[in-house]
């Protein structure tokens, strides 16, 4: 089944990504995860966001999800987190969709300082909500034809995305960012995915 998780969008500055507005739906989560999902979501979209160079996308693989990533020329990052099943062209083109409307609405110099609170963009749980079916996005795809010589990069996990050396288990128990029930939660999860693995 496609499913859409989550939209954000950042400010990618010289040291760190800035989280400038999300939005997500957790419902596939059981109540108790949903916290915690949402953590390592936005953990993960960051640190993508931050190792993607600017005028470039890429799709980033990571066990049931995709996260797909596009940061412009001028710094602003959008990410869009599904399943392996949603369209990455969809994805891409949504993407660029809700970047330009967030240019439109929010002015450039409020980005490199904005937080959720300051910046004043509602469009994000309309576009998540609608876009869940990716036939709704259509029309949009018809009218971004560039987005076809467009080169996205696909990485089959997210430790593709680090700087050589770096490890995501190091990155995640070093991080201020998670909470020590989003570390044990990723230990957990990795620990659980390991034991099925053939390979």
């Amino acid at each position: 089944m496609v499913k859409l998780f989550a939209l954000s969008i950042f400010h990618k500055g010289a040291s760190e990504a800035r989280l400038l507005k999300t939005a997500s739906d957790l419902q596939s989560f059981s109540f108790f995860q949903r916290g915690t999902v949402n953590e390592f979501m936005t953990f993960a979209s960051k640190t993508i966001v931050e190792r993607t160079q600017p005028a470039l996308r890429q799709s980033v693989k990571q066990d049931a999800y995709m996260c797909h990533v596009y940061v412009r020329a001028d710094n602003l990052a959008g990410v869009l987190i599904a399943d392996h099943e949603y369209p990455h062209r969809v994805a891409h083109t949504l993407i660029t969709k809700i970047l330009d409307d967030f240019t439109a609405k929010v002015s450039a110099d409020q980005w490199p300082n904005g937080t959720e609170a300051t910046i004043s963009f509602d469009l994000l749980p309309a576009f998540l909500a609608r876009y869940q079916n990716p036939l709704e996005a259509d029309p949009l795809t018809k009218m971004q034809n560039d987005l076809d010589e467009t080169k996205i990069i696909l990485k089959n996990t997210i430790e593709a995305v680090l700087e050589r050396g770096e490890k995501l288990d190091d990155m995640v128990s070093k991080s201020e960012k998670l909470s020590l029930q989003s570390k044990a939660f990723y230990k957990t999860a990795k620990k659980t995915n390991s034991c099925c693995s053939f390979t």
